[in-house]
């Protein structure tokens, strides 16, 4: 009987061995056999950006043919195009603001591609920067006050959309005079119009695109002229959406105030919104009051019925 165990015991390991090599052999042709996976058709790909023939900046033609211009522009619309998620923001915002800005600007004699400036210099968002400077259009507190815009704890028009483009305007204005171009105008806004005389009379030319600058000031007119061409055309820069993607504009009432307001809480429940709203409209107001001793006259916007919930 031992031997017999035996003898079954190892014919059995033997048929448990064939069964185990047959399975392995059967699963390596499968392996080998098994059709390949289907390439995708369609893959992500990186591609260098077409830089336009042709491109001027407030009909100021960019001259494209200096080697050291062209790499300049390139780079803007590479870093731009494929900074994908912020330049699509980008898009949606200009929907709602641009309306704002662009009557601002005809009325006022500057060409109309300054609206990507406040682009470049704040994302179309109230910024600030480590400079103190604050708003679409980034201005410095002394120049705001020397531009005629009110700034105190209450009060700071840097905020107000609309007041702080005619102030904008109005610097844009005196860097046009001064230096003989828009471009050149744009340049100094970044770099201030004693730190480009300085530089201009330095260097002894008289061109943005001839002078030598820092690294913000040398960069700053090609961001403006790769977000206009970005924003301009998105679909040829490969951004697709529909209309309703975009950010729409809220129409709005001015409501006049010449007197102190106690609590804007309170006062914006009188106009069934709340709090959060009436600031999102007014980031002018910068407390939960108004002091308005001199009793000045604001015009504070509220938005129309329809377009937000019910204040609770």
């Amino acid at each position: 009987m031992p031997n017999m165990k035996n003898y079954l015991l190892a014919g059995g390991v033997a048929v448990l061995a064939a069964v185990f090599i047959n399975a392995v052999q059967a699963d390596g042709a499968t392996a080998t056999t098994r059709p390949e996976t289907k390439a995708h058709t369609d893959p992500y790909e990186v591609k260098a950006i077409e830089i336009p023939k042709q491109i001027n900046f407030a009909g100021e033609e960019v001259p494209l043919e200096d080697p050291d211009v062209l790499e300049r522009l390139d780079r803007e619309l590479l870093v731009n195009t494929y900074w994908q998620s912020n330049a699509l923001l980008l898009i949606k915002r200009a929907n709602k603001y641009f309306p704002i800005i662009e009557p601002i600007l005809k009325e006022q004699g500057v060409p109309d591609d300054f609206k990507y400036l406040a682009v470049i210099e704040s994302g179309l968002t109230n910024a600030v920067s480590p400079a103190g400077a604050r708003g679409f259009w980034q201005i410095l507190k002394g120049t705001a006050k020397e531009y005629g815009l009110e700034v105190n704890d209450n009060v700071d028009e840097r905020y107000h959309l609309e007041k702080a483009t005619l102030a904008a305007c109005e610097y844009l204005k005196k860097s046009k005079e001064r230096f003989g171009s828009w471009t050149m105008a744009a340049a100094a806004y970044n770099a201030g119009q004693y730190g480009m005389h300085k530089q201009l009379e330095r260097q002894q030319v008289d061109n943005y695109y001839d002078v030598l600058l820092g690294e913000e000031t040398g960069r700053y007119v090609f961001r403006i002229l790769a977000l206009k061409e970005i924003l301009s055309e998105p679909l040829k820069y490969g951004f697709k959406y529909d209309k309703d993607d975009l950010y729409q504009p809220i129409p709005t009432r001015k409501v006049a105030v010449d007197t102190a307001v106690t609590n804007f809480a309170d006062f914006a429940e009188t106009f069934e919104i709340n709090y959060k709203i009436l600031k999102i409209h007014n980031p002018w107001l910068r407390e939960a009051h108004l002091n308005n001793s001199s009793r000045k006259q604001y015009y504070i916007e509220i938005p129309e019925e329809g377009f937000y919930p019910p204040a609770k």
